[in-house]
């Protein structure tokens, strides 16, 4: 248990490493004109996030779900393919990337990396991540819970970001 520790810990700091990239990247957007959609739906966002990272935690500590190798080391592999599909998105987005969606006036829609595949890649990332990562340690309680919950929520911001994506045509 105390390397799953770690695990969470990491995406924890990555996590925030992200806030920093979305912060920096809010700015420049905020200086070039960038319009924000849909924040009333943000708080809710963080909340589910940070739900998961603490059921990760809990429900293997509290119910004592044993560590399954043949369930565990895949589903850490695909944890890490996760997070290499979202750093792509980050890096391909740059500045354009962020975890709020907004919008500046005149940019062009990013069409080259993982965009030339799938119209939302992160949420790719984000839906396997969010199943994957509690299943390494056998939480699927956790693992349902927060799919449920993320579909309803990504429903909501795919279509607030269709729309904001709309605008800039």
């Amino acid at each position: 248990m105390p390397w799953y520790l770690l695990l969470i810990c990491a995406v924890a700091v990555e996590r925030l490493a992200e806030v920093v990239v979305a912060e920096r990247n809010r700015s420049v957007s905020r200086e070039s004109g960038g319009v924000e959609f849909g924040a009333g739906h943000y708080p809710v966002m963080v909340a589910l996030h940070t739900g998961l990272l603490a059921g990760c935690l809990l429900e293997p500590l509290a119910l004592h779900r044993p560590f399954i190798p043949a369930l565990g080391w895949p589903m850490l592999a695909i944890v890490l393919a996760a997070q290499a599909l979202r750093w792509w998105c980050i890096t391909t987005l740059r500045y354009q990337w962020n975890t709020r969606v907004i919008v500046i006036p005149g940019a062009g829609r990013i069409t080259g990396g993982p965009y030339r595949f799938v119209p939302h890649p992160n949420y790719v990332a984000v839906i396997v991540e969010g199943f994957a990562l509690p299943l390494v340690h056998t939480a699927w309680i956790t693992a349902l819970v927060f799919s449920v919950f993320n579909a309803a929520l990504l429903r909501m911001r795919i279509h607030v970001e269709n729309a904001a994506l709309a605008s800039l045509a």
